[in-house]
């Protein structure tokens, strides 16, 4: 079976920090652009952070510049999402998705609130309080 299944989530103080993980099964992520999303109650889903299969090439939306970190370890299949200096607007599910035919980070990113619902998966709450 093909899924993504993220974890890490929590309550957590504004200023505090999360781990975010997410682990891939019945395909890998080696070859694959990946990406963090969010939504907060309320609002659409939006890109937080896509990583493009050199890892080097990561984009951020501007919110989480120089706080959050995306990052691979294609031995484990695995992504991650480090939060740091949360705030209360980091608020929402976060979900991990590997689309298909990603030619561009960033337009996959913007993609937010068009995206194929089949890759939501079940997500994981994050709640920042001030």
């Amino acid at each position: 079976q093909v899924q993504l299944v993220e974890s890490g989530g929590g309550l957590v103080q504004s200023g505090g920090s999360l781990r975010l993980s997410c682990v891939a099964s019945g395909f890998t992520l080696d070859r694959k652009s990946v990406g963090w999303f969010r939504q907060a109650p309320g609002k659409e889903h939006e890109g937080v952070s896509c990583l493009g299969t050199g890892d080097a090439n990561a984009y951020y939306t501007d919110s989480v510049k120089g706080r959050f970190t995306i990052s691979r370890d294609n031995d484990k299949n695995m992504v991650y999402l480090q939060m740091t200096h949360l705030k209360p607007e980091d608020t929402g599910v976060y979900y991990c998705v590997a689309p298909n035919g990603v030619t561009n980070i960033q337009a996959m990113c913007q993609m937010g609130p068009y995206m194929d619902p089949n890759y939501w998966g079940q997500g994981t709450q994050v709640t920042v309080s001030s």
